[in-house]
C-alpha cells in the first residue's frame, strides 16, 4: 500500500541508526537461519546439549528466521514506512522468549538456550520498539496535519 504524501507535508527521514539496526538484524537472522539449516546440530553441540531427534524441525526454524531476516532488510530501506514488518518481527522476538521461559520453568527446555534467546530476540527489543514508537508518532503527526 502506498503512503499518501501531501504536497505541503514532507515525512521525516528515519534516523540512520534505524536502517543500520534493521540491516544488522536482517544479516544476523539470515546468517543464523542458514547455519541452522545447513548445520542443525551445531548450536546443540556448542551448548553441550543432546542433538535433536528431528533436526528437520530445527532446520525449519532456521528457514523461518532467515525469512524474517529478509523482511528486516526490506524494512531497513524505509523503517518508518515498513513498520508492519518491524512489528511482526518484534512480536516474534517477544513471544519466543515468553515460550522459552514457560517451558524452561516447567523443566521441559534447557535454560542453556537462554543464550540464543538473548542474541536472537532480547537485544532487538529496544531498537524495534523505538522504531515502532517513532512510526506511531509520525503517523499521529500526519493525522493532525
Amino acid at each position: 500500500m502506498l503512503m499518501a504524501v501531501h504536497e505541503d507535508v514532507e515525512p521525516s527521514r528515519p534516523a540512520g541508526w534505524m536502517r543500520w539496526a534493521l540491516t544488522a538484524a536482517g544479516v544476523y537472522n539470515i546468517a543464523w537461519g542458514l547455519s541452522a539449516l545447513l548445520s542443525p546440530n551445531t548450536a546443540f553441540d556448542m551448548m553441550g546439549l543432546a542433538r535433536p531427534i528431528w533436526p528437520q524441525v530445527w532446520q525449519c526454524l532456521g528457514m523461518v528466521i532467515g525469512v524474517y531476516g529478509v523482511g528486516y532488510l526490506v524494512a531497513s530501506t524505509n523503517p518508518l514506512r515498513h513498520w508492519p514488518l518491524v512489528f511482526v518481527g518484534l512480536l516474534g522476538k517477544v513471544f519466543g522468549p515468553i515460550g522459552f521461559v514457560v517451558y524452561a520453568i516447567k523443566g521441559e527446555f534447557p535454560w542453556t538456550f537462554g543464550w540464543l534467546i538473548l542474541f536472537n530476540d532480547v537485544i532487538w527489543w529496544l531498537p524495534f520498539g523505538v522504531i515502532l514508537w517513532k512510526a506511531g508518532r509520525e503517523a499521529r503527526q500526519e493525522m493532525v496535519k
